[in-house]
């Protein structure tokens, strides 16, 4: 079975602004259990590529190319991504956001295998932390395709490394990756693919697990309104549901606790366009109670951290005056 690049529909939008500078590849090595395992699942819109040992907090750019590639000795590029974020997580809530993303058919088998990097036992009953990247738009080349870098990978490096598109060796890198998801299919294999194009950033296409963990880290892991800061009681809300149109998009995720993520769902709560939080009479007259609600009534919701997130107002609108009960 051949794994290609995406389908053109399904494809990342291309940022062709800046690239005459230079791209960044990255390639890092991977778990051969966690390829072998998503290579398998079909229709893949994004993994986790995720590390006990890794500090996530590189320089990496949204939309750079990350490829994976084998461990040494077997030094081939097997697939890649688009990069859409990073962050520290529990292994509880990465298997929460993106289940077998994450490169393993269970959370007991992801926990043993964390444990056996760290030299743990898997029965501890700590939430192991772990540091995420996370990709969009994996492809996952057949073997005839893998492609060989033991002509560019140091001998020094153990896990990761940055190219960039402005250097022979990574134009030289770009190249040989845009000729493997465009090589010849073998005998029952998909259809080859069209090459990707000059060196470019793109704005990844975010998946249900990253709007979800993008959302979460905008807001500080806290609820926009009641403040509320234990990580498992907190949701990635849509303002514009996904099945109505919303799309996967920062800016169209507010982070509530859980209980108010449903009332707002509802339409028994909303936020306004000047984000000031609203409760629906109907919570007293329906279910005779509401107090706490009420209470936060009037308040101003949190924004997120990054400009780019802040909760869209057609959207906030839209809620308001089509979802919200009054």
């Amino acid at each position: 079975m051949n794994y290609p690049f995406p389908a053109a529909e399904n494809r990342p939008i291309l940022i062709r602004e800046g690239w005459e500078m230079g791209v960044r590849p990255v390639v890092a090595a991977t778990d051969g259990d966690w390829f072998d395992h998503l290579r398998a699942l079909p229709h893949l819109t994004e993994v986790n590529f995720w590390s006990p040992r890794i500090d996530p907090s590189g320089a990496l750019e949204p939309g750079e190319l990350f490829l994976f590639k084998l461990h040494a000795p077997r030094n081939v590029i097997v697939g890649g991504g688009w990069f859409a974020h990073a962050t520290i997580l529990p292994c509880s809530l990465a298997w929460e956001a993106f289940g077998e993303e994450n490169g393993a058919a269970t959370l007991r088998e992801m926990r043993a295998r964390i444990a056996r990097y760290t030299k743990r036992s898997a029965e501890e009953r700590e939430d192991f932390h772990i540091g995420c990247r996370i990709l969009t738009q994996p492809f996952f080349l057949s073997e005839h395709a893998w492609i060989p870098v033991d002509d560019i990978w140091p001998r020094n490096v153990v896990s990761f490394k940055t190219w960039s598109t402005g250097e022979p060796d990574g134009m030289r890198l770009w190249d040989k990756v845009q000729d493997a998801i465009s090589a010849p299919a073998l005998p029952g294999f998909a259809e080859p693919v069209v090459r990707f194009g000059e060196p470019a950033l793109v704005r990844p296409r975010l998946g249900q697990g990253a709007f979800r963990v993008l959302v979460t880290d905008n807001y500080r892991r806290m609820c926009a309104v009641t403040r509320e800061r234990t990580l498992p009681a907190l949701e990635a809300a849509h303002i514009r549901p996904f099945a109505e149109g919303g799309e996967h998009e920062a800016s169209n995720g507010v982070l509530f606790r859980r209980d108010v993520h449903s009332l707002f769902d509802a339409g028994y709560v909303t936020i306004t366009p000047k984000l000031d939080f609203e409760v629906s009479r109907r919570i007293k007259e329906e279910f005779e109670y509401g107090r706490q609600d009420y209470e936060l009534r009037g308040r101003t919701v949190a924004a997120s951290d990054d400009s780019r997130s802040v909760p869209d107002c057609a959207a906030l609108t839209l809620h308001h005056e089509k979802v919200h009960l009054g």
